[in-house]
């Protein structure tokens, strides 16, 4: 045989990633290729695609956590294959999460923390509606043992996040989502007896408001609510979506009463992948009592190897986020949670303190009684030529993402920027950022943007259609 027609060789140990066949090839979109790939190939392929999301750490616009400490990469690996809802195979995972919901009780004042009730879920989107599932049953019981009719249930709320309005649509409930007045922010007590009636199954109040940090005033909330009760005879309960701030209050704004110390507060949610610093994803939802969970809601099932309780939406979920959550319970403490939160507000503070010397911008709210975060408006009177759009889409050029957007109605003509301070986000890193947007002024004010198709930055849900190119293949 001629040397030059030697076979060639399989030999994987002197394969070489970029000259193998794989490489040489689009990746596949849209059918599952015929031929397999070496691990290597197929890692490197896919990570070199993912070189094009942007820099987690840079993303100021998130809440969720983009910084761990390696032993928590370590036990996320070491639950690869725990099945959360698998109770009986794996019960010391379902003990940890037994522990944790126990835990975030005691942080929140539950009466008796040690018997209530509460679950871990993937996030606290899926929390909070479990929390409104539960409000919608109990009001649904109430009405029902009265004759009452049961056929237009409602909530009463302030500037929400999509999951509430998901929950509306889902569970067949009206949201009344009260606008924002004058210089309102959220929520207010005055806002109560114009939107509250019979039909109200609760009101949700929320412990830093997605589109600004505020805190909605949930004892002012339920003040209102009891003296409406007095007047009215209505008696509305109050479930606090405390995504954020459910790891921020209980840690450096002590004297703030928000939690189960208010009786009329029957459930909370959070993320523990927000501030609870835990990697995405896993919520928290916990019930002031057992009374508060309806038993209608609790389904029991045997084919997994036990008789197990489940009252969550999803079924099958990984475990290694609530293991992680516990290492931090563990690692941190409260004295680790509070400096850890306590110096994400100290940051968020000195940057709004630095934020007032920009001479085109306004302070929306500063970052002290609600969450580590800045928000901000361009001044009013003023042509600055350029919006805040075209500011985040400058400063993305250095990799900040920063959320832009509209406040809610009826201040929908605002236009705010909103900078989160996350564990990770060092003064140091806040303080390139801060060089960044002088810089970025500095060159929107030289070049003004006469026309600019830059719009929000910030989505509540809104799905793009898909773009397909012309020379796809028919695949039908």
């Amino acid at each position: 045989m001629a040397l030059h027609k030697t076979v060639e060789t399989q030999d994987q140990a002197i394969e070489d990633v970029y000259s193998s066949g794989s490489s040489q090839h689009t990746l596949p979109k849209y059918r599952l290729p015929n031929h397999s790939t070496t691990p290597s190939a197929a890692y490197n392929l896919v990570r070199d695609e993912l070189l094009l999301d942007g820099n987690s750490r840079q993303n100021l616009a998130t809440f969720c956590t983009t910084w761990v400490e390696p032993e928590v990469k370590q036990l996320m690996a070491d639950a690869l294959d725990k099945n959360m809802i698998d109770k009986d195979e794996y019960p010391q995972t379902a003990e940890i999460e037994n522990r944790c919901v126990h835990i975030i009780a005691d942080l929140w004042h539950a009466p008796k923390s040690w018997q209530t009730v509460g679950c871990s879920t993937t996030g606290s989107s899926e929390a909070a509606m479990l929390g409104g599932l539960a409000l919608k049953w109990s009001w649904k019981k109430r009405r029902e043992a009265a004759g009452l009719p049961t056929d237009k249930p409602n909530f009463v709320c302030g500037p929400v996040q999509i999951c509430w309005k998901k929950f509306a649509r889902y569970f067949d409930v009206e949201i009344r989502e009260v606008p924002l007045r004058g210089d309102a922010l959220g929520l207010l007590p005055a806002d109560l007896r114009e939107y509250c009636d019979e039909n109200t199954i609760g009101v949700v109040a929320t412990l830093g408001v997605t589109f600004t940090g505020i805190y909605e005033p949930v004892a002012a909330l339920a003040a209102e609510l009891d003296s409406m009760q007095r007047d009215l005879g209505l008696d509305i309960p109050i479930h606090v979506d405390a995504a954020s701030g459910g790891f921020i209050a209980p840690f450096i704004q002590q004297t703030l009463q928000w939690d189960f110390v208010i009786e009329r507060v029957k459930s909370i949610n959070a993320s523990g992948h927000k501030y609870g610093l835990a990697p995405l994803g896993v919520g928290w939802v916990i019930w002031r009592s057992t009374a508060d969970l309806p038993e209608e809601l609790i389904f029991y099932v045997d084919y997994l190897g036990g008789n197990m309780a489940t009252f969550a939406l999803n079924f099958s979920r990984p475990g290694g986020e609530i293991i992680a959550q516990y290492y931090n319970f563990l690692r941190l403490g409260r004295d680790g949670y509070t400096r850890i939160q306590q110096a994400c507000s100290d940051t968020a503070q000195w940057l709004a303190s630095e934020i007032v010397k920009l001479a085109p911008l306004e302070l929306v709210y500063d970052g002290k009684a609600g969450l580590p975060a800045v928000c901000y408006k361009l001044k009013d009177g003023i042509d600055h030529g350029f919006s805040l759009y075209d500011l985040s889409e400058r400063v993305r050029m250095r990799g900040w993402q920063i959320a832009s957007y509209p406040l809610p109605s009826d201040r929908q003509n605002i236009v705010v920027q909103r900078i989160l301070v996350r564990h990770g986000v060092s003064r140091d890193l806040v303080a390139l950022l801060l060089e960044d947007l002088r810089k970025a002024i500095a060159y929107l004010q030289k070049n003004p943007v006469v026309s600019s198709d830059a719009g929000p930055s910030f989505s509540h849900g809104a799905i793009a259609e898909p773009v397909i190119p012309a020379d796809t293949p028919n695949l039908a």
